[in-house]
């Protein structure tokens, strides 16, 4: 291609070659990056574990936006807990730099080279030089906040019965020393900072779940705990550790859908003159690419308690407030806006044969569901955050993210797991509902439509009566064998349906509530037995339900 560079790599100079860059469309950094990791490794602020698409996304974007400003004067340096080969195969040869795509709806493309890493250590003793270096690191007072993109497995020390695991046993056996474990490396962290000077720190967690910085909070202080009865700490570093005045933990909620690299992405970014548009997969089964793509809507609300102080934040559109107002917006975003419709798209989606969930989006009846769950029955009670506002956010959703091509997000994807997330993404409104005197939940018709559906699903045969593998639930063994006793492909006696999920449906532990009890058990045995009539059944049934039931949307 005529006047175009050819980028085998992200290492070409983009500060003398910034019109070759701007020929294929890739915006690049004002600042000078060997700058910025000379200023970095003089006095670091900001240290973020996990260096995955999501942090190549969205982190490392909010800080190239503080450099670009002024309001952050030395770069990210990334800890990579799990897969060495990131930091090896993907940042270093890269001298640390990412290309960012936003992928918009219509197919156009936003590109930018992200340089605001200034270093990437694989965070493990392991790897004794990297673990080194940042023992260093958390020992430098300028250090002001630790994040966490890590995903919820890494905060967890627990067995499925509730207790400790045998990793964080010997963690917490072993001592400080050579730490196994994520929160046994970071607590072996802060107790080096902790024996240098006892400076303030945040550890901000913006993994996708709820209470994350609580959860955070309450592994840090197992391990520690562990550590002080075994002799390893005295009760000072717990002291420093449980004071919000030297340690603090602050909620989040994030959103941002990042995929993993999508190979119609790279296809395109080669097309127009990119080279290094490979994805490469690791031995830990790992997909990541020099490139990340994600989508042009986002969110971060953020609880501000940064007792060493914080960059600018809100200068790069995160929104920084109280701690209620953060549980309001995940609240509203878990509960309403966007996990309980992602939920329903996932179910439906499987088994009705869809492998896109911008594909399920071209299924008017499907968009209809997903339309009278979030306007209709959930937005009448859920709390307004104020920093967000509800309905713009749905309508965000519905036309612009969850429709885009260029985001290939499974509905199997989403599918994991949703034993685990029944209570939050559907038992909280029912429990809205009750506590509402002037709203009963028998009067909620798509909600109870959906819960019918994830039964239907269980039995693992899709709508043209094929087989097929739900995805991975921590209970898919407890729950098939209750839904054992259904049969596809005839009607169903009312007497067997209620027979087979009673205990289901009952099961507070699951759904938050007893469906019975709130008065929703038979209108869910009623959907079950339409869905299981036959091929096409499924399909027909919501159909009908949306025929006769369904809501003007506002």
């Amino acid at each position: 291609m005529k006047g175009v560079i050819t980028l085998t790599t992200l290492t070409t100079d983009y500060l003398k070659n910034s019109t070759e860059f701007e020929k294929i469309g890739i915006k690049v950094p004002t600042y000078d990056q060997a700058a910025l990791q000379t200023a970095t490794a003089s006095h670091p602020r900001w240290v973020h574990f996990g260096g995955g698409n999501l942090f190549r996304a969205f982190h490392a974007a909010i800080a190239q936006r503080l450099i670009e400003a002024g309001e952050l004067d030395s770069g990210i340096i990334v800890g990579e807990t799990y897969d060495e080969q990131v930091v090896t195969d993907v940042y270093r040869p890269r001298n640390n730099r990412i290309l960012r795509v936003i992928t918009k709806e219509n197919g156009d493309f936003d590109k930018e080279l992200i340089a605001s890493v200034a270093a990437a250590y694989f965070v493990n003793p392991s790897a004794a030089e990297d673990w080194a270096k940042m023992q260093a690191i958390f020992q430098a007072a300028s250090l002001q906040v630790v994040t966490f993109s890590i995903t919820e497995k890494g905060y967890n020390l627990k067995t499925p019965a509730g207790d400790l695991n045998q990793l964080t046993l010997n963690d917490i056996e072993n001592g400080p020393a050579k730490p196994v474990g994520n929160m046994a490396g970071l607590v072996s962290l802060l107790l080096g900072r902790f024996k240098n000077g006892a400076q303030p720190l945040t550890l901000l967690s913006t993994d996708n779940f709820s209470q994350n910085g609580d959860r955070l909070k309450d592994s840090v202080l197992t391990i520690a705990n562990g550590w002080l009865k075994n002799g390893f700490v005295d009760q000072a570093f717990l002291d420093y550790l449980q004071d919000k005045h030297q340690i603090s933990f602050p909620l989040s909620m994030i959103d941002r859908i990042t995929p993993n690299p999508a190979e119609k992405v790279g296809a395109q970014l080669k097309a127009s003159g990119f080279d290094d548009a490979d994805i490469i997969h690791t031995a830990k089964h790992t997909n990541i690419a020099a490139f990340t793509n994600s989508e042009a809507s986002h969110y971060l609300v953020v609880e501000d308690e940064f007792p060493n102080g914080r960059p600018h934040f809100e200068t790069a559109g995160v929104i920084m407030t109280n701690r209620a107002t953060v549980n309001d917006a995940d609240q509203m975003k878990v509960t309403t806006c966007l996990n309980p419709l992602h939920t329903a798209l996932a179910i439906f989606g499987s088994v009705l044969g869809y492998h896109s969930i911008a594909d399920e989006m071209q299924n008017q009846d499907l968009v209809a569901l997903i339309k009278q769950i979030g306007y209709v029955e959930g937005l009448p009670v859920v709390t307004d955050p104020k920093v967000i506002n509800p309905k713009a956010f749905i309508d965000q959703l519905i036309t612009k993210r969850l429709p885009n091509p260029f985001m290939p997000d499974t509905p199997q994807r989403i599918a994991t797991d949703t034993s685990q997330k029944m209570a939050i993404r559907y038992g909280v409104t029912i429990k809205q509902y009750l506590a509402d005197e002037n709203r009963d939940p028998v009067t909620l018709t798509f909600i109870p439509l959906t819960i019918a559906a994830w039964l239907r699903y269980l039995l693992g045969v899709n709508d043209d009566g094929e087989a097929f593998t739900p995805s991975p639930d921590p209970m898919m063994d407890y729950l098939q064998t209750q839904v054992a006793g259904l049969t596809y492909g005839s009607q169903n006696s009312p007497q067997n349906v209620h027979v087979n999920i009673k205990n289901l449906l009952s099961n507070e532990s699951i759904f938050g509530v007893d469906l019975y009890a709130v008065g929703l058990g038979k209108k869910i045995e009623d959907d079950l037995a339409q869905m299981l009539t036959g091929q096409g059944a499924v399909a027909k049934t919501l159909a009908t339900v949306l025929a006769s039931d369904a809501q003007p949307v506002a």
